[in-house]
């Protein structure tokens, strides 16, 4: 199981496999609504799984069982995960941000109003909002929030790809501004986005947000939209990943991770590198 893999790595978060996963898109396949609803739930149940076999493990073991193994108890927090519109187009449109004019802020909470609905009726910690391309989503994201009442934390994190702006050429701080104004986002931060960038994104979020930052970038390879897969050769070894850590953490991340093209290796390099450090201070 996938999840349990990079527990054992060290993951103290783990996030639904949910981000493609939006019932506009199970229906397209053939899927019915009832059946729609409850792959999403599934998403989270899995993951819930996955933390309840860990600690059944680590129950039964100790710290390590030689073979780099992380077995551990700890709080582990289970965040369900939102993809932005573009993820469900499937066109690379979370890389760009670009939705066209015809895309409207009230069009965007329908898109995901019962998604996030059926997600946190399967009880997850905290709900993640992830590659957030554009203002305006995020701005949708904000409303629906407040507007369903949601009681769980969330987190926003936003992508770029040229270390200032976000994707489609919103400011970055214009939308980390939007995260900083909604009482349910607990977090803000950079995902999906070449390790190279990070250092200066964090510094432009401290001017506008006073909430934990978090941090999961890419391998810093490149996405061919077109083709549909990810081109060799183009990203960071974990080593090199690895040693920008403590640089983001002492410019102020609360919270470092992986995203696309990152491994269980990587969280576990991770997870030694940060393993001297005072944990961060929990989500409330």
């Amino acid at each position: 199981m996938v999840h349990l893999n990079y527990l054992e790595a060290g993951a103290d978060i783990v996030i639904t496999a949910s981000y493609q996963a939006t019932i506009q898109g199970f229906e397209a396949k053939g899927f019915s609504r009832e059946q729609s609803e409850a792959l999403l739930k599934k998403s989270v149940e899995i993951a819930f799984e996955a933390r309840d076999m860990y600690y059944e493990r680590c129950k039964s073991s100790c710290d390590g069982v030689g073979d780099g193994t992380i077995l551990k108890i700890r709080p582990i927090l289970v965040a369900a995960s939102v993809g932005s519109y573009g993820a469900y187009l499937a066109d690379g449109s979370e890389y760009s941000g670009d939705y066209g004019d015809a895309m409207t802020l009230e069009a965007l909470k329908e898109f995901h109003r019962r998604r996030v609905q059926v997600l946190l009726e399967a009880g997850p910690d905290l709900i993640a909002f992830e590659t957030v391309p554009n203002k305006i989503e995020a701005q949708a994201y904000a409303e629906l929030l407040e507007e369903e009442d949601i009681k769980i934390p969330a987190w926003f994190s936003f992508n770029s790809k040229d270390g200032i702006n976000v994707v489609s050429g919103d400011s970055l701080l214009e939308c980390a501004s939007i995260a900083e104004s909604c009482k349910q986002v607990v977090a803000v931060g950079i995902n999906c986005t070449p390790p190279r960038f990070i250092h200066d994104l964090i510094l432009a979020i401290k001017k506008v947000t006073t909430k934990p930052i978090v941090i999961y970038p890419n391998s810093g390879e490149s996405y061919d939209a077109d083709r549909k897969e990810w081109v060799v050769n183009t990203g960071v070894s974990d080593e090199d990943f690895v040693s920008y850590v403590n640089k983001w953490c002492e410019v102020g991340a609360s919270f470092v991770g992986g995203c696309c093209r990152t491994t269980p290796d990587t969280i576990r390099a991770i997870y030694r590198t940060l393993s001297h450090r005072s944990p961060a201070a929990p989500m409330q």
